[in-house]
C-alpha cells in the first residue's frame, strides 16, 4: 500500500514504523524540508511537501496539531476539491487548556476535517499517546489493543481496519463519522485522568458482568 504522511513527529514516526516494517511505501510530508527527509531516512520512505503526502497513494494520515490542520488542508487543495473522495486518517485530538476539546459544542474534529476537504476520513488511533504506538506490538496481558474506528465509508474503513492490523492491534468498528464526536471526548476525558496519575481502569467494571 502506498500512505502519505502527514507531519513529522512522534505520532508520524510510530505509526509510519509499523506501516514501514509491513511493507507500505511511504512518502513523508513535513512543512520542514529538513525534519521529513530525516524522518523519511529513518523509515525508509521517501520525503515531501504536506500537499504531496496528502494526495500520495492509498490513503493519507494526517498527524499534525489540529491547531495546525487548517493551514496544511489549504496547501493541500482542500478549498478546491482536491482530497474529495481521498481516505484520509484522523489522529488528532483537539485539546486545550485543562483537557478541553477546542471544538466545543459544534463538529468536532473528524467532521470538520470532513466537510472541509469532502474526503473519506476516519478517526483513529487519536485515543492513546505515541508512546503505545512505539510498542511493537501493543500488546498487553489482556490481549492486543483494539483501535476505534468511526467513519461513514466501508472501503475506507476496510483500509484503515488494514493498517490497524500491521500495528499489531485488533480494529473495533465504532460507528459512523458522528460517532467520532464522542470518540474525541472520551479521549479528551481519559487524558485529563492519565495527567492527573489515575487509572480510567478503575472505573470500569468488567465486560462479563455488565452482559450478564
Amino acid at each position: 500500500m502506498r500512505i502519505g504522511i502527514i507531519g513529522t513527529g512522534a505520532m508520524a514516526a510510530a505509526l509510519g514504523a509499523h506501516w514501514a516494517r509491513a511493507g507500505h511505501e511511504l512518502l513523508i510530508g513535513g512543512r520542514s524540508p529538513a525534519k521529513a527527509a530525516e524522518l523519511a531516512r529513518r523509515l525508509g520512505g521517501r520525503p515531501g511537501t504536506p500537499a504531496e503526502a496528502a494526495l500520495h497513494g492509498d490513503a493519507a494520515l494526517l498527524a499534525v496539531g489540529f491547531d495546525a490542520v487548517a493551514e496544511v488542508l489549504a496547501d493541500a487543495g482542500a478549498a478546491a476539491g482536491a482530497l474529495r473522495g481521498r481516505v484520509l486518517i484522523d489522529c488528532t485530538n483537539a485539546l486545550g487548556p485543562g483537557f478541553l476539546l477546542t471544538t466545543g459544542t459544534g463538529p468536532g474534529a473528524a467532521r470538520t476535517i470532513a466537510a472541509a476537504t469532502g474526503a473519506r476520513v476516519v478517526k483513529a488511533f487519536n485515543h492513546s499517546a505515541e508512546a503505545v504506538w512505539r510498542l511493537d506490538p501493543p500488546v498487553f496481558p489482556d490481549g492486543p489493543l483494539a483501535v476505534p474506528l468511526c467513519g461513514d465509508d466501508a472501503d475506507a474503513l476496510e483500509l484503515v481496519s488494514t493498517l490497524v492490523l500491521d500495528t499489531g492491534c485488533v480494529p473495533l468498528r465504532a460507528g459512523g463519522l458522528d460517532r467520532a464526536d464522542q470518540l474525541e471526548a472520551m479521549t479528551a476525558f481519559l487524558i485529563g485522568l492519565w495527567k492527573t496519575g489515575q487509572d480510567p481502569r478503575a472505573m470500569l467494571p468488567p465486560y462479563a458482568a455488565i452482559t450478564a
